[in-house]
């Protein structure tokens, strides 16, 4: 008998050009070549666009419009739950036999009216409470640090609401420590669905650093401006990457002939200057489960210095040479440009990454989902 299952995206999860819809669309990749008929359930804001391409791995795709209205931010709900409720998706879940995998607790909305016959699971991507506390601390629009505070209070009480699933899919072994203290057993670690590309041989060594990220993420800009500040009178060339430029970035940016911004309209832009670069920079000031573009980068990229924020409870302790302050980190940097990255460094990455195997995770996932 075919196995089906619903999945309930937070976001069209393609392109995966952010963190996690990386998650989201590889494992629809992986649930697919295992066999899964995928019923996929997703929202369309922010100019989105339906996608083509998601046809050729779920059975049927269904999009829904999110409500971003003033009313949603007023409601005792998250902004990020009420915007997506929808009446539609809940029938359609009901319509079709299948269990359900809620991405995040954003799309568990159907779980406060309705008890499901089928088996239902989330995928956790954060402590979600956690991570808008963090953006509320790094924000410096007044603003946007109260929204952001009062929507962590909300999540952390909406959170309760996921006692109600049949199982939690963790993504990190920090979430898996604490998911399982609040929820038990139902709790089981999967480590992130990214894109595995085996590289044969990297560019010949080049003469920059490169830190990327969504420079409309507070956690980012404050990353940015800091790795400014590090690097300005090192005489090291650093370049900065994202679809989007920052103000402030950009201000602090044209003040030292060094450092330099780069636009990356797509992932292939992306995926050159990862390989291209020397040393690549992961900095953040938020401790969240783990980072999409950490994986992404081990697999990409050459040398990697992270701090202990990016890079602990992930399992990806060893690859990665971690600094924390100023010092600390242009001593690595010294240090790194001294050393080629070499087949053998190669080799052994990819022996450390066997663990994070996009497939075991989907089988993992799979029988979990579908046992008796």
């Amino acid at each position: 008998m075919k196995k089906s299952i619903h999945l309930v995206s937070f976001d069209v999860p393609y392109p995966p050009n952010y963190g996690g819809i990386i998650d989201v669309f590889y494992k629809i990749i992986e649930l697919h070549k295992k066999g899964v008929s995928i019923y996929l359930h997703t929202y369309l804001f922010n100019n989105k666009r339906k996608q083509t391409e998601l046809e050729k791995y779920c059975e049927k795709v269904f999009y829904y419009k999110r409500k971003n209205s003033f009313l949603s931010i007023l409601s005792t709900l998250p902004f990020r739950v009420k915007s997506r409720k929808n009446n539609t998706l809940i029938y359609n879940l009901i319509k079709i036999k299948a269990p359900v995998l809620f991405e995040g607790l954003h799309t568990c909305y159907p779980l406060l009216n309705k008890v499901f016959d089928e088996r239902t699971f989330i995928r956790t991507h954060n402590i979600e409470h956690d991570y808008f506390y963090g953006l509320a601390k790094s924000e410096s629009n007044i603003f946007k640090k109260i929204f952001f505070f009062m929507e962590g209070w909300k999540l952390k009480r909406f959170e309760k609401h996921i006692n109600k699933v049949t199982g939690i899919f963790t993504i990190s072994p920090y979430e898996q420590r604490y998911f399982t203290s609040n929820y038990g057993n139902k709790c089981h670690y999967i480590p992130a669905f990214h894109k595995t590309k085996t590289i044969d041989k990297y560019s010949k060594k080049r003469d920059f650093i490169l830190f990327h990220g969504d420079l409309r993420v507070s956690d980012n800009i404050k990353a940015a401006l800091f790795l400014i500040k590090v690097y300005k009178d090192s005489g090291y060339k650093f370049i900065i990457a994202s679809s989007k430029i920052n103000k402030k970035i950009e201000s602090e940016i044209k003040k030292h002939d060094a450092i330099v911004f780069k636009d990356i309209p797509d992932q292939d832009s992306l995926e050159k200057l990862l390989k291209e670069a020397h040393i690549n920079t992961l900095f953040t000031f938020q401790k969240t489960g783990i980072k999409l573009k950490l994986l992404n980068t081990l697999y990409q990229g050459k040398h990697i210095i992270a701090n202990s924020k990016m890079i602990d409870d992930t399992g990806l302790e060893n690859l990665c040479v971690v600094a924390n302050s100023k010092k600390e980190i242009l001593r690595a940097t010294e240090e790194l440009f001294s050393q080629d990255f070499e087949i053998e460094d190669i080799k052994d990455r990819q022996d450390k990454l066997i663990h994070f195997s996009p497939e075991e995770s989907a089988k993992k996932m799979i029988k979990e989902i579908f046992k008796p």
